[in-house]
């Protein structure tokens, strides 16, 4: 709800359908536009998003607490799970594939964290442009372990590969186009010893190259939004439903019994590559009803070599945890990234939304509420930017638009509100557009092309 159908990063934000309030006009016939939707549908839709928006700001301004400060936060422990050390011993992955430009940010960044018991390892995925072999210089300049893959496996694959050299009580992931604050590990790991029901955390992410383009801009201020207002909301409810790659740091015991089934998870009869981010947080969402059943798939795995009682977890997001990530500068790769994300939804969708529903009320309304209204975002670009059109109905279109632009603006505020004189929060509205005029028809293409995929994270 207000996100990205997808993988790492922010859900999609969804389309505000104010001209979705507005029944079509009576044509000649006496009678609505041939082919629009049936009025009362829409209106529910309409309605459905107007309160969506004003549940999710109510959750994320009123009762979001950064998870990292004990003294003002508190989560219940559902999970019954025995507390961390005070400072237990945290592993650091990335898995980097054609990362040349980045890597050196990256892995300075994972290095240079503040977190005292750290163990940093990176794995270079059949890299081809360089990259492979300027980790292996920066391993005399820092300190980490390079684990190189005799040949390209995918990403969930290579880092499963990576961690079985890892011997940390939390396991943190960041992305290779990352770049974390030096403390941001450390406020994550801060948030899973103050409260022990908790499973995983996400950080907070920005564009790192914000500045580059004017679709650089528009992606900054949505991210913000994005992790500010959604995660925050699900925050409140313990449910975060995609613990974001650039970072997303879990209790050991509740992913590693799962590591096997997530790298090699498949389809619709196909191995799938993407969803890395929300297919790990469904694990550990769901692990008290569909965990058994996981685990039995991949009994003989050395991962599961200790059986890790399932538990109902909680997912949380610390806002004081920064992190910048690359995003794309221009309109092709960020068409492909919004592909890969609303392949990654679809899957979730039919992994995750099994179970959501147990999890109680509120989070079910947020995740259920943002699946519904991502599968009709097509469907409603077609009634007021197609039918009605040819209808001659522009006063339909002209309310659709405008509604956008209104939802968007009071995205815009928000972003004010949180960054007092920063002139950005114009975007914001920018981004509605995009998403309602453009984003929304790509999830039928992602559907139809669903088992297609390659590992690539190039801007």
């Amino acid at each position: 709800m207000g996100g990205s159908a997808g993988g790492r990063g922010p859900t999609a934000t969804l389309p505000s359908r104010r001209g979705a309030l507005h029944g079509a006009p009576a044509g000649p016939a006496g009678h609505a536009g041939a082919g629009l939707p049936p009025q009362p549908l829409v209106l529910a839709y309409g309605m459905g998003v107007l309160g969506s928006t004003a549940f999710i700001f109510y959750r994320a301004y009123a009762s979001y607490e950064d998870l990292s400060n004990p003294l003002i936060s508190r989560v219940r422990n559902r999970a019954e799970a025995p507390p961390l050390p005070a400072v237990p011993s945290v592993t650091l992955i990335v898995a980097a594939m054609n990362e040349i430009d980045v890597i050196d940010q990256c892995v300075a960044s994972m290095t240079g964290s503040d977190y005292p018991d750290l163990q940093v390892i990176v794995v270079d995925d059949g890299s081809d442009d360089g990259t492979r072999q300027r980790l292996r210089e920066l391993t005399a300049l820092h300190n980490f372990t390079l684990v190189e893959m005799p040949r390209r496996s995918g990403k969930k694959r290579a880092l499963v590969a990576g961690l079985r050299h890892a011997t940390g009580d939390v396991i943190a992931f960041t992305d290779s186009d990352c770049v974390l604050a030096p403390d941001a590990l450390r406020r994550c790991v801060a948030a899973l010893v103050a409260h022990p029901g908790l499973g995983g955390v996400s950080g907070h992410a920005r564009a790192l190259n914000a500045d580059a383009t004017l679709l650089s801009r528009i992606q900054d201020t949505w991210y913000e939004g994005s992790f500010r207002m959604s995660k925050a909301a699900e925050s409140t409810f313990g449910s975060v439903t995609c613990v974001s790659g650039p970072l997303a740091v879990f209790r050991r015991d509740a992913i590693w019994n799962y590591l096997p089934v997530w790298a090699e998870d498949r389809f619709l009869g196909a191995e799938f590559k993407f969803a890395t981010d929300r297919q790990l947080t469904g694990y550990v969402l769901g692990q008290k009803w569909v965990g058994a059943k996981l685990k039995a798939q991949h009994a003989g795995s050395p991962f599961l070599a200790i059986d890790h009682r399932e538990r109902e977890w909680a997912v949380g997001y610390v806002r004081s945890a920064l992190v910048w990530t690359v995003v794309p500068e221009r309109a092709r790769p960020f068409l492909k990234q919004q592909v890969r994300w609303k392949k990654s939804f679809i899957r979730n969708l039919c992994f995750t939304g099994t179970f959501m529903w147990r999890r109680g009320m509120g989070p079910s309304v947020l995740y259920y509420g943002h699946a519904i209204w991502v599968i009709a975002a097509p469907l409603m670009a077609v009634r007021h930017l197609v039918v009605a059109p040819l209808a001659g109905m522009w006063l339909l279109t002209g309310l659709y638009l405008a509604g956008v632009l209104v939802k968007g603006g009071v995205w815009g505020a928000a972003y004010a509100v949180d960054n007092p004189g920063d002139p950005r929060w114009r975007y914001r509205p920018l981004m509605s557009l995009i998403s309602s005029i453009g984003l929304s028809w790509l999830l039928p293409y992602s559907l139809l092309t669903v088992r297609r995929g390659i590992w690539s994270r190039s801007a």
